[in-house]
């Protein structure tokens, strides 16, 4: 009886401890969302443009290769690959409606029916042509049908990096009526590389970091508004422009002044609806899709999911109107996909379809292309549900009850507030991040909603929301503790009057800091002070540097040059220049330590760009600022004693796995 009551008791011990651990492993996005890759064949090059879901099940996919593909079967088992179509060029958008696709090809809107049948395009129709300059950079993306039938494209601007041409209606919106004329709609676009029409009918775009564009972000367009980049402005004196706004006009606000701050004097700037943080949330926004499935893709209907190329993922997204204009806030929600994720469709089953490709735009996700599902698993993750604007702060809203006495505890909360530049500058980095004193918490009675009340709400900004060690009151703790709400307008309406129990006193309260940038600051990046491991003139003590070298940068997130050598102790005059379109630095680190200083600075947050993305460690032997677009910068530095294979590297969040080369280091 003894042994059998010891046994017994042993027995709960581990069945209570197992129950706990259960209740307080660490959760992985996997165990509610399962990626599933559906296989490619060998000769099938699928870098993904466009997809479309058909109503029999198949799914048709368009490429970069100006193919369209159909598989059969692509849910369970071995799907079945056929070529539907050929010969057409980059196609980066596909629908399907009434037996016919419809895609945009670099050069045109095309319709492509099979009229006898066969499984193979017989009828190409034209149904709207596009000027092209020849710039690399002219991307076509669309269509997407309104409730009326009629559909819309978006063009990307030409880059003046290569090329100075720009062919007419490139940056804008367009509308193709059923008719097949065409009717421009709104410009400012620069990487409209997402565009949907919601169930609302409205349009949202999705835009990437670049010229005039702090961050990524989404805009709900309409007639006659201007999205914020210049390109497109070359054609508003056009009869048919519904926007009247000249580049001179335009030129007024390029000083570096936030976007809220512009549009009160460009009164057709558009503001975004929501921005994405650039690293805080991805690096280039690219489609957006909204969930109709009403609860059969989780817990978020009626919400928006946006893909990330760069950095390999979905971001969730949410939207409600304040004083009749769009805002919201976004959220992560699935990383880990196979390669640059373009495109994004819901399947017949509810599960989302996604995308990708990597030629050309390199991406965290390792494949060069490659298709998979996204399976919600019936398993509901803990997480912010919606963040929604109140007069006096935030209502957020969980999808499942909160710990109460967790919820209650102000030492949980953090709130910020920041922007971007808006400038004709590539990017900003973060500006005017101020903390949100916290004033109140009020949880609900079904523990599913908090009320916080805060100090130093900024209209124009973006609200970081971080809950730290929060927990559900099942134990488990937030999958994503993050969301970034912007806040156009602060909603009109009471302000709540708070009891005792419910303020947070003032030695619980976060104290305002400094701010960390000039609200007046002009510059792109903020220079970073010279330092030993940033010598910016050549050191007294040096006649001539022994060696000077010379590198640049490519598309595709590369440097030209991806092997250097020199002596140990050698004098180094190294000089970087910028060709791409994106914002880069050099770093040179100690050998095998690139991971991890990559991994740093794509941790160093709201900080960062401040930073020049460059980690305070040992590891990090030289470095340069980040340089924009187009310019240079010259470095001195002393190689290493040591000989070895050293490594440099662009420490910009999602560039450092990718954009790397090697400096070896001889006797």
């Amino acid at each position: 009886m003894k042994i059998f009551a010891g046994l017994f008791f042993l027995s709960l011990i581990f069945l209570t401890s197992g129950s706990n651990a259960q209740a307080t492993r660490p959760q992985a996005e996997e165990d509610y969302y399962a990626l599933k890759t559906i296989s490619i064949p060998e000769n099938v090059k699928l870098e993904v443009g466009g997809l479309a879901v058909l109503p029999d099940g198949r799914v048709a996919v368009s490429t970069r290769r100006g193919e369209i593909w159909m598989i059969e079967n692509p849910y369970e088992g071995e799907p079945r690959y056929s070529r539907f179509a050929s010969g057409m060029h980059e196609t980066l958008g596909l629908n399907y409606r009434d037996g016919a696709f419809y895609c945009t090809q670099r050069g045109e809107l095309t319709r492509i029916t099979d009229t006898d049948n066969d499984g193979r395009a017989d009828l190409f129709e034209t149904l709207y042509k596009f000027d092209l300059s020849g710039n690399y950079h002219e991307y076509a993306y669309g269509p997407v049908f309104d409730k009326n039938g009629d559909m819309f494209v978006t063009l990307n601007v030409a880059w003046i990096g290569y090329g100075e041409g720009l062919a007419k209606w490139h940056g804008w919106l367009l509308k193709i009526k059923k008719d097949g004329t065409m009717e421009p709609i709104a410009t400012g676009l620069r990487s409209p590389a997402g565009i949907i029409v919601n169930s609302s009918n409205d349009i949202f775009y999705a835009e990437n970091q670049g010229d005039w564009v702090g961050s990524g972000r989404v805009t709900h367009l309409e007639k006659g508004d201007f999205a914020g980049n210049a390109g497109g402005l070359r054609w508003t004196k056009e009869p048919e422009s519904p926007v009247k706004l000249t580049r001179e006009e335009l030129a007024k606000v390029d000083n570096g002044q936030p976007m809220f701050e512009a549009a009160k004097i460009i009164k057709e700037l558009k503001l975004p609806a929501v921005w994405f943080p650039h690293t805080l949330m991805g690096i280039s926004t690219a489609d957006i899709l909204e969930d109709t499935t009403q609860g059969a893709f989780g817990p978020f209907a009626g919400q928006y999911f946006v893909s990330d190329q760069g950095h390999s993922k979905i971001m969730r997204m949410t939207l409600e109107k304040v004083n009749g204009k769009y805002q919201g806030a976004c959220y992560p929600f699935r990383e880990g996909f196979a390669s640059g994720l373009i495109r994004l469709r819901f399947g017949l089953d509810g599960s989302v379809f996604g995308g990708m490709t990597s030629r050309g735009w390199s991406s965290t996700g390792p494949e060069l292309y490659a298709l998979q599902r996204l399976v919600w698993t019936g398993k509901v993750p803990f997480e912010i549900k919606t963040v929604q604007a109140r007069p006096d702060g935030f209502e957020l809203e969980f999808t499942s009850p909160v710990n109460k006495a967790v919820a209650k505890d102000a030492a949980h909360y953090e709130f910020n507030g920041f922007t971007y530049h808006y400038h004709h500058q590539y990017g900003s980095e973060i500006i005017n991040n101020e903390k949100c004193t916290l004033k109140g918490i009020i949880v609900s009675e079904d523990g599913k909603k908090v009320r916080v009340v805060l100090d130093n709400l900024r209209e124009g900004y973006i609200h970081e929301v971080k809950l730290t060690d929060f927990t559900g009151e099942n134990g488990l703790p937030l999958l994503h503790n993050t969301a970034y709400y912007t806040l156009n307008a602060i909603p009109a309406g009471e302000k709540v009057v708070l009891t005792e129990s419910q303020m947070v006193h003032a030695h619980h309260a976060m104290a305002m800091p400094e701010k960390t940038t000039a609200t007046a600051a002009t510059k792109a990046v903020t220079p970073a002070k010279a330092t030993a491991k940033r010598q910016l003139k050549m050191p007294a003590d040096w006649k001539q540097p022994d060696q000077v070298i010379a590198i640049g940068t490519k598309p595709g997130l590369k440097f030209d040059i991806t092997e250097l050598q020199a002596k140990a102790g050698s004098k180094i005059k190294l000089v970087f220049s910028n060709n791409d379109d994106m914002t880069h630095n050099l770093v040179i680190v100690e050998p095998g330590s690139a991971k991890e200083v990559g991994d740093q600075a794509f941790n160093l947050g709201l900080k960062g760009s401040q930073m020049s993305y460059i980690p305070n460690s040992a590891k990090v032997l030289f470095h340069t600022n980040l340089i924009q677009p187009g310019t240079s910068e010259t470095i001195y530095f002393t190689v290493p004693a040591k000989p070895g294979v050293y490594t440099y590297l662009c420490t910009y969040p999602g560039h450092a796995m990718i954009m790397q080369g090697t400096l070896k280091v001889t006797k």
